[in-house]
């Protein structure tokens, strides 16, 4: 037996994984072996205790393999991962609001002189000015009551939606909030169609430069198969939720990815798929789901943690926004300026996922 264990095979690592050297960054291999085997990382030969090995070794390019080898009577056996390496990272939140379809039919219908006289979309304006926070919504086809579809929308906002693309975008969610979990069970031309169809009518009302590929889709699930049709599609970065229901033991809201990948998210910021050209994101904090006082204690013990510190994944849902909405929330914004307050308190700069490696645009695989 010969197995690497740290690092995690696709980790992304950052200065808070190892240290910072002149050529990359110097991280601490650890893996199993049999006892009198002698095993090398990278060609450095490593420590033993017992079963136990460990060797430093530095990674130099983002995209690097670790190979773990020993030679011996035996003959030669080796363990490979992959891994990358996020150069030049830096603290950074992306924050994206799911279910988006209220808004477009408020405006649709009173047709107001700005987008901003909208009072949603002037609460994340102010939240710009103040924090420079960068907002994705995702959006739904139609409206839960479907009393209102994309193809409805005007064009008179377009000058609007250029005039501050620089930190509000647009992406693709779903056809509708219902039924849950749409493409859990999907085939790829249904999921091809939703999201193109999408797609052509933000381009259409909002312009090229508004499009975001989206991080993460309704209900977060989706079968491996269907993966390519996003990847061909721009899309490059998956946020979920990688949580393991305590009723049946079941990872969900994980895209389906397999239990050991899953539990390794749920204690990671991220997870490279070099396979399937993908970086699967935690989610940090949902804000509806969080009473006021208790978001800032999670996003501190997140960054005592420098396997959750790097990055932080927010986002909320827009629904609980509205008053007419059953679930209202009447502290909703105040629940964001919660976070938005001590994420850039602590440093953290706002980045879109999409650009460069999750918004990190001088981190490029090679």
């Amino acid at each position: 037996m010969l197995t690497i264990d740290t690092p995690f095979h696709g980790a992304v690592l950052n200065s808070r994984h190892g240290r910072e050297t002149p050529t990359g960054l110097a991280v601490t291999v650890r893996g199993r072996a049999p006892m009198d085997a002698a095993v090398s990382v990278n060609g450095i030969n490593a420590r033993r205790a017992g079963e136990f090995f460990e060797a430093e070794v530095v990674i130099e390019a983002a995209n690097s393999e670790i190979c773990a080898r020993t030679e011996g009577g035996r003959g030669r056996r080796e363990h490979r991962i992959r891994v990358y390496r996020d150069r030049g990272s830096f603290p950074r939140y992306r924050f994206g609001i799911d279910d988006n379809s209220f808004f477009l039919r408020d405006i649709c219908r009173k047709r107001p002189n700005s987008l901003f006289d909208c009072f949603y979309l002037d609460i994340l304006r102010g939240f710009h000015r103040e924090y420079g926070t960068k907002f994705v919504l995702n959006i739904f086809y139609s409206t839960p009551e479907k009393d209102f579809a994309l193809d409805q929308f005007p064009t008179r906002y377009r000058g609007e939606w250029r005039d501050n693309v620089d930190w509000l975008k647009l992406s693709f969610h779903a056809w509708n909030e219902f039924p849950d979990r749409p493409y859990q069970y999907a085939s790829a031309l249904k999921l091809a169609d939703d999201f193109d169809r999408v797609q052509e009518e933000i381009v259409r009302f909002a312009g090229e430069s508004t499009w975001s590929p989206p991080t993460i889709l309704h209900w977060g699930m989706a079968p491996q198969a269907v993966w390519p049709v996003l990847v061909d599609r721009g899309v490059r970065v998956l946020s979920g939720y990688f949580r393991r229901a305590e009723e049946s033991g079941r990872y969900d809201v994980n895209y389906l990815v397999d239990a050991e990948r899953s539990e390794y998210l749920w204690r990671h910021d991220a997870l490279m798929d070099f396979d399937a050209g993908l970086t699967f994101s935690r989610v940090d904090l949902v804000c509806n789901t969080k009473p006021v006082e208790q978001i800032v204690p999670l996003l501190e013990r997140l960054a005592q943690d420098p396997n959750t510190a790097e990055i932080m994944d927010l986002m909320t849902h827009e629904q609980y926004f509205w008053p007419f909405y059953k679930n209202h929330i009447p502290d909703h914004a105040n629940r964001l300026d919660a976070a938005l307050r001590w994420v850039t308190e602590q440093g953290y700069r706002p980045v879109f996922f999409h650009e460069g490696f999750l918004g990190n645009t001088g981190s490029l695989a090679t």
